[in-house]
């Protein structure tokens, strides 16, 4: 009995020492610790690798990766060659993919899903791409360039006060030169298409993150804040659209535009729905999680047309 617990206790030992890596970066990033306490209290890890040896290079390399999420944009299999050393780390099936999955949907506040479609937003959330055209960015009244094709294209359809859909490839591999003092980022197309009906070409910048950002979407803040843009956003007051937006603020410097605690009691008092969900601590304005219990009303961006577009009127 004596010897059989020695070995047990030698057994968690090993373990205890095989996270030690990925304790480390928890211990750094307080979002991945809910994530973190399931993984241990799961036994997923024990389960894939079977052994504290086996489990050991797979913590390292997952440790590894989380520190350098999120990504700023990159292919999957590049990012993962240049952290694990191996460009099929992060592939479907892997183990590694498994465990970063998971860390990813924490670090993003993405919902549970499955599916390749919802593997790709979880990658793209975190700024790694599967592919380089299913993730696009809509545009409307970028100035472009004429130096680039994609700069080009972007003028022509500024001219015609047209949305432009681009391409991560295009953004990538020809990117536009970017020379924008502003652009306004919205959450729903809905604010896109209007702008373009009733603005047309006198519509100033605007982007659409159309949900969680994608890869595209991160991509094209990211040149924009380099070139010196200066962002502002508006998005939906409900628990979602909160989740989205902290997701910009924590990534870029972005501005509220109508988006903090006094514009949400002025919708309110007007227009929503029942607010439903659990709430989240909006990171750029303490006063709106707040203001938005009082009230229990969700307002969607479609009702605050009229006031985003006298904003975005040139």
């Amino acid at each position: 009995m004596i010897e059989r617990a020695s070995v047990v206790a030698a057994s968690e030992r090993a373990w205890r020492a095989a996270f030690t890596p990925l304790d480390e970066v928890v211990r750094h990033r307080p979002e991945l610790t809910a994530w973190h306490a399931n993984l241990r209290d799961t036994g997923l890890v024990r389960r894939i690798t079977g052994s504290p040896e086996d489990a050991r290079p797979l913590l390292a390399d997952l440790a590894a990766v989380l520190r350098h999420l999120p990504a700023t944009g990159e292919p999957l299999g590049t990012f993962a060659a240049r952290i694990t050393h191996h460009a099929h780390a992060l592939d479907d099936g892997r183990p590694l993919s498994t465990l970063t999955l998971g860390a990813a949907r924490a670090l993003s506040g993405l919902p549970e899903g499955k599916g390749a479609e919802w593997r790709r937003q979880v990658w793209a959330s975190v700024g790694l791409w599967r592919d380089d055209l299913s993730s696009t960015v809509l545009t409307l009244g970028l100035a472009g360039d004429e130096r680039t094709s994609t700069g080009r294209a972007l003028a022509a359809w500024r001219e015609a006060g047209q949305p432009v859909v681009l391409t991560l490839r295009q953004l990538v591999r020809d990117p536009p030169r970017l020379t924008a003092a502003a652009v306004a980022v919205c959450e729903n197309p809905v604010v896109v298409s209007s702008a373009a009906d009733q603005l047309g070409a006198a519509c100033r910048p605007l982007i659409c993150v159309n949900g969680q950002p994608g890869a595209a979407v991160l991509h094209l803040l990211r040149l924009l804040v380099d070139a010196g843009t200066t962002l502002t956003y508006h998005g939906d007051f409900d628990w979602g659209g909160i989740r989205i937006a902290n997701s910009l603020f924590d990534r870029f410097p972005v501005r509220p535009w109508r988006f903090d605690a006094g514009s949400y009691h002025a919708a309110a008092a007007a227009h929503g729905r029942p607010l439903t969900g659990t709430a989240v601590p909006a990171a750029w304005d303490g006063g709106l999680t707040e203001a938005m219990r009082d009230h229990g009303k969700a307002v969607e961006e479609e009702l605050l047309l009229d006031d985003l577009l006298d904003d975005l009127r040139e």
